[in-house]
């Protein structure tokens, strides 16, 4: 079968069944309305992207203190909740799927954004290089972040099953835990941000430890074969890294074939951005390659992908679903407009972040 075929043929994610490869990844789009409830438009918004096999939200922070940046949903509070909902029934009725992505930026904060709880935290008291919005919306330096004690872990968790039981109240088809990009669980996994002593810190099995923690409290609430993990091997966004990232993230990769996940979902270093711009780095390794042989289970691969990419690494074997991002910002019957080989919109990256309908529902359709 060609790929253009198997990009339209359904496909199984653990329970969360699909009817194409298509997925749209998570997206930030900042536009969040007071008490960090989903603007009224996202209902429109996500159902318009119905087509796809699958829609994973927007990162969704679990906690006034996991929120990084001005306008990002939250899923703690059952006015947000209740906001989801609507969004989940809209899509539910023309026949989509969504799951949750659920978020802790850590470090990747400034206080201005949770003024009451006072400074980011994570896994050690190392600050950032750069700047970060604060809830001005303007540029300020990073803060150094309070490493979190042991008593903040066990309250992490429980913010976690929180936000996964108003997930399941909302009625998503599932959950993806965001242990990317540089941020909390990525913090804690790469040792660029972990400089712990105790059995979060040090070894990649103490290192793997939170993410493993956070996996299983969710697995309380949906079965495991509704729970996602999203991954950035490679990824230098947010000032993260490792000193070993092949050896560190197949370690990953076999802890999580024990959980019998409904996925693991990847970004391709290839597209360094994580939303920052387009540049590509070439000469950067190929994680589908590298860690695909190693995941027993369903893998959805992302990044800078094409119509002609995404059929390529499906009719490979490399990966079970293509996650697109800036494409179906612009296009939301991107499944329609692949079928069809038509031409994409263009999208518009001055309407990225904020703002109301431009640059978000306007898109036309074919």
């Amino acid at each position: 079968m060609s790929g253009k075929e198997i990009m339209f043929t359904p496909v199984n994610l653990g329970s969360i069944q699909l009817k194409n490869r298509l997925v749209m990844a998570p997206l930030t789009r900042m536009r969040a309305v007071a008490g960090d409830v989903p603007n009224p438009l996202a209902k429109t918004y996500y159902a318009q992207r119905a087509s796809a096999g699958l829609i994973i939200t927007e990162a969704t922070q679990i906690s006034h203190l996991g929120k990084g940046y001005p306008g990002t949903p939250g899923i703690y509070s059952p006015e947000q909740t209740a906001a989801w909902k609507e969004i989940v029934e809209a899509v539910h009725a023309k026949g989509g799927s969504i799951v949750a992505q659920l978020w802790h930026v850590g470090r990747i904060s400034h206080s201005s954004l949770h003024p009451e709880q006072g400074h980011p935290e994570a896994p050690s008291a190392i600050t950032p290089t750069g700047q970060t919005y604060g809830a001005d919306w303007k540029l300020h330096d990073y803060e150094t972040p309070h490493a979190m004690s042991l008593d903040d872990i066990a309250r992490l968790l429980k913010e976690y099953e929180l936000a996964a039981q108003n997930a399941k109240v909302a009625g998503f088809d599932g959950i993806e835990i965001h242990s990317a990009n540089g941020y909390l669980l990525d913090q804690f996994l790469q040792d660029k941000t972990n400089r712990r002593s105790d059995q979060y810190g040090g070894s990649v099995e103490n290192r793997m430890r939170l993410l493993a923690e956070v996996i299983e409290t969710v697995c309380k609430v949906f079965s495991s074969d509704r729970v996602g993990v999203r991954l950035s091997p490679y990824g230098t966004f947010n000032d993260i890294g490792d000193s070993d990232p092949i050896g560190l993230f197949t370690a990953v990769i076999q802890k999580l074939n024990t959980y019998h996940l409904a996925y693991v979902h990847m970004i391709e270093p290839r597209s360094t951005s994580a939303g920052g711009g387009d540049q590509v780095n070439e000469g950067a390794p190929i994680t589908s390659e590298l860690f695909r042989a190693a995941y027993q289970g369903k893998f959805i691969t992302a990044g800078g992908y094409d119509q002609t990419l995404g059929e390529k690494v499906l009719e490979e074997g490399l990966a079970d679903a293509v996650a697109y991002g800036r494409i179906y910002i612009s296009n939301p019957d991107l499944v329609e407009r692949f079928q069809q080989n038509a031409l994409l919109n263009p999208y518009n990256r001055a309407t990225f972040y904020g703002g109301q309908e431009l640059g978000y529902t306007d898109y036309p359709t074919l």
